[in-house]
């Protein structure tokens, strides 16, 4: 994907698509409909401004879903970084990193067989006891004896042990003797109650639960602060979370921005390098990347450690005399049938030696993350998910803005201002259309404008042969 600036154009081959395709999702023939091209090269903006109109790519292939016609549409979602909403398991994996770099230490769960940090109730010394289980496998069968047996030699053990207590002993003392017997006898046959124990240590406090704690403690740092402080702070009226519950979360640049102690154990660094063109830094650091990202799929994914390749795609000039540029375009009708077969027939193919390059660009976002939205398919505006999840239970496809009388904002107005790259020279379609020799074309280019949107149409150039 090339920058925006140095005078880079987008260059785009459109390929249609009114044929039915395999879908990835159901399994189902010939049911996913999506229109298509090519991008031989790609601004970010253009990116962008594709998205915004409901484009996908994967690859250098670029496609739109129709999705009042698709079985299985796919809508775009789009998350807010600046106004990310942590999650209370983003906050935890967020601390163990922290405590990983400055203690260097690794928490493990207790699914992952190790124990976690203890809880408040435990003991503080556990009491050790030597038991030994015998097998009835090492019992001598002489000793093996039913049950009212044994009980009948209990009962006589018992009679003898009395009488052993009150032989030897005079008249009066084997009186006292028989008289405390049977009244112990009579109280392991009445139901008393239990002796109380030692019960609770009254020099510890009370066991709690330990969002009590963690709640306690932040009001007491509140407190804290506002006696060190001469005149309160105003609460901020943007987040309507913080007037509801009393109190601000911490955002991810709280969590990260905290100054690391003198002693760490680890030092973490964030580093913005250019891909594209690759910088010096970025190669230095490709192959490193590459490992941590083939350890991802094998660990995360499940996929072979043969899967996950080093991209082999050359990065293309945007110079239109080079002359590798030229002869990209008479490849691409053969990348795109690679694509087709790869995708969407789910062959070995489909495991394409630029999938790292696409995992640096293209990553996966799920409606768990906080705030999203998504795209209106009609109007290409963006909707809260939270708005648009009761229309999509009750159907598939749905127009999530409510006004009907909004349109789309970027339809096409002018079909003779759309950019033509026609015989290395760069032209409007009136021009165009004047030079061309052979069928008339118009239905295709005002398809192609359609869906990219004025903007883009007047922005982008669209090959034609």
């Amino acid at each position: 994907m090339a920058s925006a600036g140095g005078g880079a154009l987008s260059i785009l081959e459109y390929f249609g698509g009114e044929d039915g395709n395999r879908c990835g999702y159901c399994k189902s023939e010939a049911s996913n409909m999506s229109h298509g091209m090519w991008a031989h090269t790609l601004t970010v903006q253009d990116y962008q401004d594709l998205i915004d109109r409901g484009w996908r790519r994967s690859g250098k292939y670029v496609y739109k879903p129709l999705m009042n016609q698709t079985c299985c549409p796919q809508y775009t979602i789009r998350l807010s970084a600046s106004n990310f909403q942590p999650a209370k398991s983003h906050k935890k994996v967020l601390k163990k990193v922290q405590k990983y770099l400055y203690v260097g230490e690794v928490s493990h769960s207790k699914n992952e067989g190790t124990s976690g940090e203890p809880m408040d109730s435990q003991a503080e010394s556990p009491v050790s006891c030597n038991v030994s289980i015998l097998d009835k496998s090492e019992i001598p069968q002489e000793q093996l004896k039913p049950l009212n047996i044994e009980q009948e030699e209990t009962e006589k053990d018992g009679e003898s042990d009395k009488q052993e207590a009150t032989d030897g002993c005079s008249p009066g003392q084997r009186e006292r003797q028989e008289h405390c017997i049977q009244s112990a006898e009579g109280e392991t046959h009445s139901h008393s109650h239990p002796k109380p124990g030692r019960g609770a240590d009254v020099s510890k406090p009370p066991c709690r639960k330990a969002k009590d704690i963690r709640k306690e403690r932040r009001i007491q740092k509140l407190l804290q602060q506002q006696t060190d402080k001469t005149s309160l702070p105003e609460p901020p009226t943007g987040n309507p979370v913080c007037k509801a519950k009393g109190n601000c979360s911490k955002s991810v640049e709280e969590f990260i921005s905290v100054a690391a102690p003198e002693n760490a154990a680890h030092h973490l660094e964030v580093r913005l390098v250019r891909s594209s063109p690759p910088s010096s830094q970025f190669k230095s650091s490709f192959q490193e990347s590459y490992q941590v990202y083939k350890r991802y799929q094998t660990t995360i994914h499940q996929d072979p450690p043969d899967k996950p390749t080093i991209s082999q795609v050359k990065l293309v000039p945007v110079s239109m005399e080079d002359p590798e540029f030229v002869s990209s375009f008479d490849r691409s009708a053969a990348l795109y049938a690679k694509y087709q077969m790869a995708i969407h027939k789910d062959s070995p193919c489909q495991c394409s030696p630029d999938e790292f390059t696409r995992f640096l660009c293209d990553s996966p976002l799920e409606g768990q993350y906080k705030p999203s939205d998504l795209l209106c398919p009609e109007t290409y505006t963006w909707q809260p998910i939270e708005k648009c999840l009761p229309l999509l239970e009750r159907s598939k496809y749905s127009r999530f803005n409510n006004n009907p009388k909004e349109g789309d904002r970027d339809l096409l107005a002018e079909l003779g201002r759309v950019r033509v790259l026609y015989k290395r020279t760069v032209m409007p379609y009136c021009i165009y259309k004047k030079r061309r020799k052979g069928p008339n074309d118009e239905a295709t280019v005002k398809q192609y404008a359609g869906l990219v949107g004025q903007t883009c149409a007047e922005r982008m150039l669209l090959y034609r042969s």
